[in-house]
């Protein structure tokens, strides 16, 4: 009996063929191109006593033809059947595609209804004519409105405000990020957006900003930019508010030091610990915004990406110079770059001398911090001088009361029948404490301990 170990409409048809009957004649068809088989025996053949032998069927086509088209022909045919296999595996990978599209929307549907709120900010709006308005933004709507990406606004977030605690700078495209202590703010073109607005910084900012945007203020004198109006409002209330805790701590201190010298008591010392802590808090506040204002002023590149903002110029990548469609737009960027770099100048300089101001201050009061110990220190010294000779005198009348000890007992000396027995022997025990005390003192004194 035969077994054939492929279909009957393959290239190569395999026939599994006992040993004791012959191969049966196998149909014409028009099979594709396939592989060779590696020849050998199957597992059947092992079992069956079998052999495999591969046989090459010639093309019927091939056969009845003899100028060679009916092989022509077969290729087309096998061609044709190609091609409607890759149009087959093409169209398969598009209904994928498109069922992977529909898994997404329904992934973030199924997203959606996890019931995850996005975060909802509530700001102060102000804008470039002073209208001032509160209003709850979503975090969707405020990246869409200023043009940031999500990584961006990790510095104005009031929710992180615990790692966003060093003042920062941060020039986009379309937006300023503001974060100096607890002003957070997003200053744009024709707006800007205030996070945490009953805080002090953001209430300084206020009262600062609001008049600047007043026509009536100008005093007929050009306006700059609203941008710069705002960098330059949250600069001075930011540099203010330290100047005014600087001139708060000052007359303390200098209270304390003119005080301390000749009066150490607990209330003192803690008022200084206080004032100590407070110049810590100030110098390093005011140091992280002096490095800011150092690193953006040798950041050129910022500054005229400022100047630029709102306006339709481009910045050249090789040589960062300003490219505008209009000259008159240049001329303006580069004198704003100007004042941009001397408003920054101005106050790094009032930085420096409050942050200059407070280290002085800290350094004095760790000098009295250290006199303070140096005093504790020599009375704690003349204490265990005193303790010392203490010491000493309670060992010489120890030996005194050893000897009133030793006649104290009930023995028999003969010395109780006599009159002046008692009093020889407390002149004695009274002058030899006197005289081990002073030769202890002189001992201690030769050796500087005391």
């Amino acid at each position: 009996m035969a077994s054939v170990s492929s279909s009957p409409c393959s290239p190569q048809a395999v026939l599994f063929l006992p040993l004791l009957f012959q191969p049966q004649p196998l149909p014409r068809c028009r099979l594709p191109r396939l592989p060779l088989p590696p020849l050998g025996l199957s597992a059947g053949a092992r079992r069956g006593g079998g052999l495999l032998i591969p046989l090459t069927l010639p093309s019927p086509r091939a056969a009845d033809g003899n100028d060679g088209r009916a092989v022509a022909k077969e290729e087309e045919v096998g061609e044709d059947s190609e091609e409607e296999e890759r149009g087959a595996y093409d169209g398969a990978r598009e209904t994928e595609g498109a069922g992977a599209s529909r898994g997404s929307g329904r992934f973030a549907a199924d997203y959606v209804s996890l019931g995850i709120r996005e975060p909802v900010y509530e700001v102060i709006e102000v804008k470039s004519n002073g209208r001032v308005s509160t209003k709850k933004i979503s975090r969707r709507q405020l990246l869409k409105s200023s043009g940031l990406r999500l990584r961006d606004t990790r510095s104005v977030d009031p929710s992180l405000w615990l790692m966003n605690s060093m003042p920062s700078l941060l020039v986009r495209e379309q937006a300023i990020l503001l974060n100096l202590g607890s002003l957070r703010a997003i200053a744009m073109h024709e707006r800007v957006l205030i996070f945490n607005y009953n805080s002090p910084g953001g209430k300084a900012f206020l009262e600062l900003l609001l008049p600047r945007l007043n026509p009536r203020n100008i005093n007929g004198g050009p306006a700059m930019p609203f941008q710069l109006e705002v960098v330059e409002a949250a600069l001075l209330s930011r540099i203010q508010r330290l100047e005014r805790r600087l001139m708060h701590v000052e007359p303390r201190v200098a209270t304390l030091l003119e005080v301390l010298p000749n009066r150490l008591t607990g209330d003192v010392l803690e008022q200084l610990r206080l004032s100590k802590q407070s110049l810590v808090e100030l110098g390093s506040r005011a140091g992280d915004l002096k490095q800011m204002l150092i690193d953006l002023l040798e950041d050129p590149h910022e500054i005229r990406r400022i100047c630029i903002m709102g306006r339709n110029c481009t910045l050249d990548k090789l040589s960062d110079d300003v490219e505008c469609s209009v000259p008159l737009e240049k001329h303006i960027a580069e004198e704003e770059e100007e004042e941009i770099e001397m408003l920054l100048e101005n106050y790094l300089q009032r930085c420096e001398s409050c942050h200059g101001q407070a280290e002085r201050l800290l350094d004095s009061a760790r000098e009295m911090e250290d006199s303070i110990a140096v005093n504790l220190s020599s009375r704690r010294l003349e204490v265990s001088r005193v303790e010392l000779l203490l010491q000493v005198g309670t060992f010489c009348v120890a030996v005194g009361a050893l000897i009133a000890g030793i006649f104290g007992m009930n023995l028999t000396s003969y010395l109780e029948t006599n009159s002046w027995a008692f009093w020889a022997t407390t002149g004695g025990i009274a002058v030899g404490a006197v005289a081990g005390f002073f030769l202890m003192y002189r001992y201690l004194k030769a050796r500087k301990i005391l």
